[in-house]
């Protein structure tokens, strides 16, 4: 793990969620630094979703204070997150299957030039297909065929050109929504060790899962949310397994430290 030197990329400082008489997020804290892996965990309801929501700019916090660099900043808006480099990556991907693997990538940001006459801009094809590779090879992705439409890729293949559009766009921060659902064995593996390449690259990663077993293999630490609050952080090397659902539960007043 490399952590920056001069504080978390991103720190949240007592989020609050509303919705109607419904609180979501009762002052909720939290850290990212650069080449971390955090993960977020907690039962149903405990206000995950909500959290990385606020966090994506998809939900305005009621309260609360968000902080990049030590800067404070208001994460009002999909766009403002883009554009303070942070991305997210949701459980659906919101890949076209239909087009290939570059398309996809820079689906919304293709690279083009004036043509010589005429008003339709002409695509740097093989400009796009160059950085595509490039991308893909420094996420250690096994896709042979990048002009394969992404209907016919496997599972860890998919997440990969999802992160990959991320980096692409500059992100500093990828937010993951449970990146391993729905896989199997080999293929989380793949997704496990995508991972620990974003952390390695310097990119902060939110690892949002439920399966511990993923947890634990990957995350430098483990911050456990319970019905809305912060119910503890924790070290996975110092930590078990039952701890973490005991946080989770409310079994257990006994909260963890990093």
């Amino acid at each position: 793990m490399t952590t920056s030197t001069t504080g978390p990329f991103l720190e949240l400082k007592g989020i609050q969620k509303r919705f109607g008489g419904v609180t979501a997020l009762r002052g909720v804290h939290l850290d990212l630094n650069r080449g971390e892996v955090v993960a977020l965990v907690g039962d149903n309801g405990a206000g995950k979703s909500t959290l990385i929501k606020t966090i994506a700019g998809a939900l305005r916090a009621d309260a609360g204070e968000f902080y990049v660099d030590g800067r404070r900043v208001a994460l009002g808006s999909p766009q403002a997150a883009t554009e303070l480099g942070i991305a997210t990556v949701y459980q659906d991907l919101a890949l076209c299957e239909n087009l290939d693997v570059v398309a996809n990538l820079f689906l919304g940001g293709e690279l083009g030039q004036r043509p010589l006459f005429g008003p339709l801009r002409r695509l740097r094809e093989s400009q796009m297909e160059r950085r595509a590779r490039e991308t893909l090879t420094e996420l250690g992705a096994n896709i042979p065929n990048i002009r394969r439409p992404v209907a016919g890729l496997s599972g860890g293949q998919r997440q990969a050109i999802a992160v990959g559009r991320a980096l692409l766009w500059g992100s500093k921060l990828v937010i993951l929504d449970e990146p391993t659902a729905a896989l199997g064995v080999k293929q989380t593996g793949q997704v496990l060790e995508l991972v620990r390449v974003l952390a390695d690259r310097g990119q902060a990663v939110l690892f949002i899962s439920h399966s511990l077993p993923d947890v634990f293999a990957v995350a430098d630490r483990i911050v456990v949310l319970r019905l809305g609050a912060n119910a503890g952080t924790f070290v996975p090397s110092e930590t078990s397994a039952n701890q973490i659902v005991a946080a989770m539960t409310g079994g257990s007043t006994l909260a963890g430290a990093a």
